[in-house]
């Protein structure tokens, strides 16, 4: 028999290739050439990439015997995810491989800045001497905020704690016991903007996340704040630094990470007081080592047809057919339970009914875990690791079984227990031949809904004219609307209002109708990938 072919598209370190062992033939081609790349891949089982390397649908039509794109390091920005999912490729990265690394660099920033390192080492090479305009300040005892207490955000933590800093951190979905197991205190956003001399950002970039530290928040924090942001660029709005800098209503920034990359001409590099380097996080030997070696195990184990622990579209495993096509489904619904709730649930029930409960439906559990977390946590979740998660979270889980289902012929619920004791539900089914998802319950209220990329949920009190005032809104809004329900509990009760839109309802629009409503809750969901 003929080895298994694994083609090596970009430079790896030595140690990848020993990972891989002897198993299996060993190609190497440039894959930044297209022209290259795509004769390259045709009869090959395993592609390794690092970020130059395109794995798009184009390449992945033309490799007819792929089954594994690896990719060594965290992003996937140049892989085509939904393509390969489409096309029974698993597609695996190594999300935990630059960790230290990027916690290294964000503490490397923030010790720069407080230090004025960058331009005293600017002057001094320039031939001059100048201690007294390069006084710094120093970390110990002054108070640091973590903004995301993922597992960047709890390294950081850690290096800092050592410097003798008081740590106070913001992360709506961590429950306040774990953090205080690690001696950092949890605080809502504004408490951390007003107490922090230090804040380090380490949360996934998001809808919700994008523009999270802008104008309204740094008016808020003290003059001489030193932010730092090694996450992802637009977390911090730009722009809405580079007025506080100006105007010294913050003291100095670290930055690794920009809206739009490459970066070479930002306005904040005009500041003596800006360290900045190019997205350097995972530019360590170790990291893409750590990389290379991870992905190399996950080749082999996919091609031997085992469990991949870094999948992120397809587990390693049997599912049975009947099942699979409720995975998507699943993920959405953790991704709408997760946005309605608002923090992540102390107790979670997955609840499958009906006539799929014949087949092992643990895979349905690990789907709806990684839909909860997957909007909330730094790291890529796999269904492998979205366990792992959950227990870090301190979040007990549950999967419930029931072969009757009276009202659909499948019925999926993730049903939760917050930190305040409230209850949150949602429902989905699949419909007809063509397996169409619908959203079938919200918090007790009967739907029939398609779970789109942009969803709205508006609960209020029962009343006329609602359903008007809110076409009006979104109207003047330029928001088309897609779909829409109305349930209620009982007439003159309460009743919600479940839209699919064409596009993302920006927050002052939510606002807008939350205030014209009277409404007791306004959610918007962003299912897109």
């Amino acid at each position: 028999m003929s080895k298994p072919v694994v083609l090596i598209a970009e430079e790896l370190s030595p140690a990848t290739v020993e990972a891989l062992g002897p198993d299996f033939e060993i190609r190497t081609c440039n894959g930044a050439d297209r022209a290259e790349l795509l004769p390259a891949i045709a009869d090959v089982d395993a592609i390794l990439v690092r970020s130059a390397t395109k794995v798009d649908a184009e390449a992945l039509a033309a490799a007819s015997r792929l089954k594994v794109i690896a990719r060594a390091g965290v992003g996937l920005d140049n892989v085509d995810v939904k393509a390969a999912t489409q096309s029974g490729v698993m597609v695996v990265n190594a999300p935990t491989s630059n960790i230290v690394s990027a916690a290294e660099l964000a503490v490397a920033l923030m010790l720069a800045a407080a230090r004025h390192v960058a331009p005293a080492n600017a002057a001094l090479k320039n031939g001059e001497w100048k201690r007294s305009k390069y006084t710094g300040i120093e970390l110990y005892e002054k108070t640091v905020g973590i903004v995301g207490l993922g597992r960047i955000g709890v390294l950081v933590a850690q290096r800092l704690s050592a410097f003798g800093m008081k740590v106070v951190a913001y992360d709506p979905y961590v429950q306040a016991g774990r953090a205080a197991q690690m001696g950092v205190r949890l605080v809502s956003l504004d408490e951390l903007l007003e107490q922090a001399d230090f804040m380090s950002v380490h949360l996934p970039k998001t809808p919700e996340t994008l523009g999270l530290i802008g104008e309204e928040q740094l008016a808020k924090v003290k003059p001489n704040l030193v932010l730092v942001n090694a996450a992802r660029g637009g977390i911090v709005d730009e722009q809405a630094l580079y007025n506080a800098v100006k105007e010294g209503r913050v003291a100095a920034a670290g930055l690794d990470v920009f809206a739009s990359e490459p970066c070479t001409d930002s306005p904040l590099f005009e500041f003596e007081n800006v360290v900045a380097t190019p997205h350097l996080g995972a530019s360590t030997d170790e990291a893409q080592e750590k990389a290379g070696v991870a992905v190399a195990k996950s080749v082999r184990l996919a091609l031997g047809g085992e469990l991949v622990p870094d999948a992120v579209n397809v587990q390693g495993g049997v599912i049975a057919e009947d099942v699979r096509p409720g995975l998507p489904l699943t993920e959405k619904l953790g991704r709408i339970f997760t946005a309605l709730a608002g923090e992540i649930a102390q107790q979670l029930d997955v609840e499958v009914r009906g006539e799929i409960t014949q087949y092992d439906v643990k895979v349905l559990e690990l789907a709806a875990l990684k839909g909860v977390f997957g909007d909330v946590v730094e790291e890529q979740v796999s269904y492998v690791n979205a366990p792992l998660l959950a227990a870090e979270r301190g979040v007990a889980v549950r999967l419930v079984t029931d072969a009757e289902s009276p009202d659909h012929r499948n019925l999926i619920t993730l049903r939760g227990t917050l930190s305040d004791g409230t209850q949150v539900s949602v429902s989905g089914t699949l419909v007809g031949i063509a397996q169409r998802e619908r959203l079938v319950e919200v918090n007790g209220y009967e739907l029939d809904i398609e779970p789109t990329e942009h969803l709205a949920f508006f609960r209020y009190s029962d009343r006329p004219g609602m359903v008007g005032t809110v076409g009006q809104i979104l109207g003047q809004a330029d928001v088309n609307i897609a779909g829409m329900q109305v349930a209620r509990d009982t007439k003159g009760g309460h009743a919600l209002v479940a839209l699919s839109v064409d596009s993302a309802i920006a927050p002052d629009v939510l606002e807008e109708i939350k205030t014209a409503m009277d409404a007791e809750s306004v959610r918007a969901v962003d299912l897109t990938e």
